[in-house]
């Protein structure tokens, strides 16, 4: 799985952009040439989306096109028909070192296990950098292929997300279901 590299320095993009409409899961999902860009929280439209993380948008030209999109979209599809438990799409994911370690701590956490924040600041070998780990999560725009929602409090309830808590709830449900019992 492939990252993107930080923004600095880099030229405005086209993102290509369509929506993944299934049963109750409706998700704005953008593309870029290099890979995955953005995935909406569920219900989101993308002028909302564009009011929510404007970092995303910033710079960023945003066309409506399901072609180049399909793939990822298809792969997201499989993962919440409980079907796919990891993605093969490449990320184009930007933002500071810091936010990329982050995300690629993400990345790490295998599906249907939830770990702490504190576990992702160790991991990055910032273990005093909880408050700033949590703000990194809530940056990452790519939701389900970056797995924000598997990171839990340290005391096991469920903390923000940015597509919301009803949504963290649903993918957390549907991992576990799709795990088997140990």
């Amino acid at each position: 799985m492939m990252m993107g590299n930080n923004a600095k320095g880099r030229a405005a993009s086209v993102v290509a952009w369509s929506v993944l409409k299934q049963g109750e899961w409706e998700l704005v999902v953008g593309a870029t040439e290099a890979g995955l860009y953005f995935v909406g929280g569920n219900g989101v439209s993308l002028d909302d989306c564009r009011t929510r993380n404007p970092a995303a948008f910033a710079g960023s030209e945003w066309v409506r096109d399901d072609e180049p999109v399909a793939p990822y979209i298809r792969e997201i599809a499989e993962y919440l028909e409980g079907r796919r438990h990891s993605f093969t799409v490449r990320h184009d994911l930007r933002g500071t070192p810091f936010q990329l370690a982050v995300w690629g701590a993400l990345l790490a956490i295998p599906f249907g296990t939830s770990v702490s924040y504190s576990r992702i600041a160790e991991a990055i070998g910032k273990p005093s950098a909880v408050r700033a780990v949590g703000a990194a999560i809530g940056a990452n725009p790519v939701l389900i292929t970056v797995p924000c929602h598997r990171v839990i409090g340290k005391n096991g309830s469920l903390t923000g997300y940015r597509g919301g808590l009803a949504m963290k709830t649903k993918l957390l449900e549907l991992e576990h279901e799709a795990v088997p019992a140990r």
